[in-house]
């Protein structure tokens, strides 16, 4: 596109978690700006960024909203992140984002704006940023990332060009471990489901508690075990305030898609090590149930934003998995 000078003045990047739609981003506005090392600081993965974004949570919402988050290590391009304690893309970020839109480039032709994970922005951010699409400025390319596109309005999907980032395969994934000198290479690439940036970040030790919390959520409510077993994770998820329940779902969602493939295919799970526990579970219950907690967890992630109640969610979760299967 930059050689044939045939740039879409906005694009929308879906794919997974991870699987490099930011970093594509970056790449492709340090080909067409120049000054990679500057943009390449506005990863937000790197360490300082985590911890400044992190910080931010810490700050009173008036606060925030006085002081819209974005990076711009480099004048020309500009990120603009999820933040605070739900992580959203907030209506002030795309507030700030139009204001800056007619804003010519400092140099050369071009001004990239990266917006990502759009599919966090609530409808009135998502309405902001839509006046912008309607009329882009001519030297402005918008850069959309989502994980699920039909997260997002469709007036938004309609003005933009689509790109989907489809996983990598294990085979991939092991060379790009391997070239990284990743610890535990075939454990993080079962478990980062076909995304390097998974397995680049994967914390072992936090993933295996939360993947024992929700393992025996499941046991408890498909009946394999007693309700005092649960009790203990219960107690704890509830003294780790900084604990989001978002990252115990993202497991949960795991175990309960290997729960199906035992139920109704041959394919290989994703939590190999916990074939038997998961085998044991999975003879209890039928593909109804399964469903039926699919269901019940896409709840519980649609209510992420609003900061429910983690102990109480998990718990009334149990309950209905319980009554689901008659218990």
């Amino acid at each position: 596109m930059i050689a044939l000078d045939r740039i879409p003045q906005t694009m929308l990047f879906s794919g997974p978690e991870g699987v490099g739609k930011a970093t594509l981003a970056r790449r492709f506005a340090a080909a067409l700006l120049g000054h990679r090392e500057l943009i390449e600081q506005d990863d937000l993965s790197l360490p300082g960024n985590v911890a400044a974004i992190a910080a931010r949570e810490r700050w009173a919402p008036d606060k925030r909203n006085d002081d819209p988050l974005l990076f711009a290590t480099y004048s020309d391009f500009v990120t603009f992140p999820p933040e605070g304690p739900l992580r959203q893309i907030s209506i002030q970020q795309m507030r700030l984002l139009k204001e800056r839109a007619p804003y010519k480039p400092l140099r050369g032709r071009w001004r990239v704006f990266l917006v990502d994970h759009l599919d966090r922005a609530n409808e009135q951010a998502a309405n902001s940023l839509l006046k912008t699409l309607e009329e882009p400025p001519e030297h402005l390319i918008l850069i959309l990332t989502a994980g699920n596109v039909f997260d997002l309005l469709p007036t938004i999907r309609s003005r933009a060009v689509p790109f989907y980032f489809s996983p990598l395969s294990p085979e991939e994934l092991r060379n790009f471990a391997a070239a990284r000198g990743l610890d535990s290479p075939e454990k993080r690439v079962a478990l980062a489901g076909g995304s390097p940036g998974v397995a680049a970040t994967l914390d072992l030790a936090a993933w295996e508690k939360r993947r024992r919390a929700m393992l025996a959520l499941l046991q408890v409510a498909s009946g394999q075990a007693a309700w005092s077993t649960w009790v203990p994770y219960s107690e704890a998820l509830g003294r780790a305030k900084a604990e989001k329940l978002e990252f115990y779902l993202k497991v949960l969602y795991g175990l309960l898609r290997d729960l199906l493939i035992l139920k109704v295919s041959q394919a290989e799970i994703q939590n190999r090590d916990l074939s038997v526990e998961l085998a044991e579970i999975s003879r209890r219950v039928d593909a109804g149930w399964i469903q039926h907690a699919t269901r019940k967890t896409d709840e519980l992630a649609g209510l992420l934003r609003r900061n429910i109640q983690k102990v109480i969610a998990l718990d009334a979760w149990i309950a209905e998995l319980e009554l689901a299967r008659g218990g």
